[in-house]
């Protein structure tokens, strides 16, 4: 943990447990938690302070924190460690796919399913291993291609989340492609490429989008799409050849 942490810690609204059961004036206190005496007014009354509960954390503390981390390892920690409302819920945190090999491509899903949710790893199960057939094909894999979700906590029944917690959370998601510095951004799902690419994924499928950013934007179907409805594999392989034809152009 960094020398930062346990500050970032405390500003992400994190609540620290208290659990010894204190002695005051010889007397033995219940448990309690965030309960606090003060010394001053403590030999005349006894009467304990109770600190409130933090305050919900805001998009711009979050910012501050996201800038503090200088490598990709510690900016994965912190997300770690923060406390997003969904986190709560969540069985584990889902932490991203960062290659060891880069090669360029980025990829970016959307939330958490249920098995990510219950691994601790994005894009699981059924969906995860067609992920890597996908990759496999075009020469590439995990080990080469980084893997961002939009959120890192499953949201509840894996309801479509909110602006506000899509909106704690992008600031992580922003600062890992800033980190990574990649020449191509693969969006899966129509959620993602609302939230990257700023587009319809059914009207630009496996375009590239203008954005004002350093990297090229390509929105193609989720892998859970394409378990649902096998046909659509053809327009995603035709996508997928294109970027790695992209890809050896750079």
């Amino acid at each position: 943990m960094g020398c930062y942490a346990l500050e970032d810690l405390s500003m992400a609204g994190v609540m620290w447990e208290v659990s010894e059961t204190p002695e005051i004036g010889g007397a033995k206190k219940a448990p309690y938690q965030q309960t606090f005496m003060d010394t001053k007014n403590a030999a005349t009354n006894n009467k304990p302070i109770i600190i409130p509960p933090a305050a919900p954390i805001s998009l711009e503390t979050v910012k501050s924190m996201v800038a503090r981390p200088s490598d990709i390892d510690s900016l994965v920690r912190m997300v770690m460690e923060f406390n997003h409302p969904l986190r709560g819920g969540a069985t584990n945190v889902v932490t991203p796919n960062i290659a060891k090999n880069p090669n360029g491509l980025v990829i970016i899903t959307d939330m958490p399913s249920g098995d990510d949710d219950l691994s601790g790893k994005i894009l699981s199960g059924s969906a995860g291993e067609l992920v890597d057939k996908m990759l496999n094909a075009i020469e590439m894999s995990r080990d080469s291609v980084s893997i961002i979700p939009l959120l890192f906590w499953r949201t509840p029944g894996g309801r479509t989340p909110n602006r506000e917690e899509l909106d704690l959370a992008r600031p992580f998601v922003d600062k890992m492609i800033e980190m990574l510095k990649p020449h191509i951004v693969i969006t899966f799902g129509t959620l993602a490429a609302e939230e990257i690419g700023q587009t319809n994924l059914s009207a630009n499928h496996g375009n590239e989008i203008n954005c004002e950013s350093e990297y090229k934007i390509i929105p193609i179907y989720h892998p859970n799409y394409l378990i649902l409805k096998p046909s659509a594999k053809k327009d995603v392989w035709t996508a997928l050849q294109n970027v790695q034809k992209m890809l050896k152009n750079l």
